[in-house]
């Protein structure tokens, strides 16, 4: 059995990501905020760090798969910890775990979303969060541009939401060869609409946003995915069944991005 570490495991997608590499005999670690195996807040640098090196010191041999989960809606009210959060905290750990992927050749799967294809991201912003790896300064700049924006409006938390996921998948594609020639998989799921804690706080008005968007295999009830729907995708992805599958970004939306995007094949 294999030792794997899940991001945002405390509920939702995270949390039965968790439950079924636990029923598969797997040890996993849950990294959340609370109610977690390792509590540590993964939108700040020094959180990220923690993490990093408590995993390095528990599980020096190496670990199978790395899942990136953890995350916040774009209605949370605080735009800067979407950014932080969001794309930071997931290709941060992915970066500081790499060495430990390495050497059990595991893979790492990070969570983005489906609306990276309905064209809400700010391609100015995502180019900035791909070189900051290289680049401290754009993660300063990209924090001061969002810090100036309207976090009360709707439209505006959807935009930097999905900003973070699309840079977040584009990062995965440019990544995947690299690290599989190092022995590393790396892939992405992108989730349509899902039932969690998360779309449980929304307001009314992104409910209805949310109910506007139809999800094909629940046609006809107004029912999202289930969180099970998402998380068996990822320990599919995360384990060595799928071990052709690399850069991909899998959409996991019930058919809702192929109803929209029904020409698009690539």
């Amino acid at each position: 059995m294999g030792v794997y570490i899940v991001t945002g495991g405390s509920g939702g997608i995270g949390g039965k990501t968790v439950e079924i590499l636990k029923s598969q005999g797997h040890e996993v670690i849950n990294v959340d905020l609370r109610n977690a195996d390792i509590c540590a807040d993964l939108s700040s640098e020094e959180g990220q760090n923690s993490v990093i090196e408590a995993i390095h010191e528990r599980f020096p041999e190496g670990i199978d798969g790395l899942c990136c989960n953890a995350g916040v809606s774009g209605t949370c009210g605080n735009l800067k910890l979407i950014v932080r959060l969001n794309y930071f905290g997931a290709v941060n750990l992915a970066l500081g775990l790499f060495d430990l992927l390495k050497k059990k050749k595991g893979s790492c799967v990070v969570t983005s979303s489906n609306t990276i294809s309905q064209g809400a991201a700010r391609p100015d912003l995502v180019d900035m969060l791909n070189y900051s790896q290289a680049n401290k300064i754009n993660e300063q700049h990209v924090l001061e541009i969002v810090e100036k924006l309207d976090d009360k409006n709707l439209s505006v938390g959807n935009s930097i939401y999905v900003t973070t996921k699309y840079a977040l998948a584009r990062w995965v594609r440019r990544v995947s060869a690299t690290w599989a020639a190092n022995g590393v998989r790396i892939n992405a799921v992108a989730p349509g609409n899902v039932s969690t804690p998360m779309t449980a706080s929304m307001g009314d008005n992104a409910k209805a946003a949310l109910a506007a968007l139809p999800i094909p295999i629940n046609y006809g009830t107004n029912e999202l995915m289930c969180p099970e729907d998402i998380a068996n995708v990822i320990v599919f992805l995360a384990s060595p069944m799928a071990h052709g599958v690399n850069g991909n970004v899998m959409f996991v939306d019930g058919g809702t991005d192929a109803l929209l995007n029904s020409e698009k094949v690539y």
